[in-house]
């Protein structure tokens, strides 16, 4: 399967996808890959904000910039829109895979972790309810899948 568009997925749409959407770009850039990546929640309460202040800041450390990041909900048209939609955690995969209208589409969602081949855990935790600590970690974890996801997609090219 040639992958082209990325559709990272998680709850709202404010801390794990916008983050792991960020730098996805950033390090795709750098490996020179053509892929266009995007991410949304599962849920639309957060529709239209910004990301998570604590995601921003831990983020920012990190050399990322959540600042013009604005939430939005995930749409059936998605499966058409993106190759893959890539969910944080199995509850967020459980609600893609609901909304997808065909087999077909609902094989086009996974885990991001485990799609990336990362090691454990294959579920990103959501640090929505943690502290600052639980944020940075978020970071580290984000940048250790986007580099198994940059390798797959140099791997399948070549």
């Amino acid at each position: 399967m040639t992958v082209r568009r990325l559709l990272f997925v998680c709850l709202g749409n404010i801390c794990r996808s916008p983050l792991v959407e960020a730098v996805a770009r950033k390090r795709l850039a750098e490996a020179r890959l053509d892929v266009t990546v995007a991410s949304c929640g599962t849920g639309g309460w957060h529709a239209g904000e910004g990301a998570d202040p604590r995601m921003i800041a831990a983020a920012r450390v990190a050399g990322h910039d959540l600042s013009e990041h604005r939430a939005r909900q995930l749409h059936a048209r998605d499966f058409e829109d993106y190759d893959l939609l890539l969910a944080m955690d199995r509850s967020n995969l459980r609600e893609v895979q609901g909304l997808a209208a065909t087999p077909v589409q609902a094989g086009q969602a996974m885990l991001f972790l485990e799609w990336t081949g990362s090691a454990p855990p294959l579920e990103f935790p959501d640090p929505w309810h943690g502290d600052a600590a639980g944020f940075a970690a978020a970071v580290e974890l984000a940048e250790r899948g986007v580099a198994g996801l940059v390798e797959r997609l140099r791997n399948s090219e070549g």
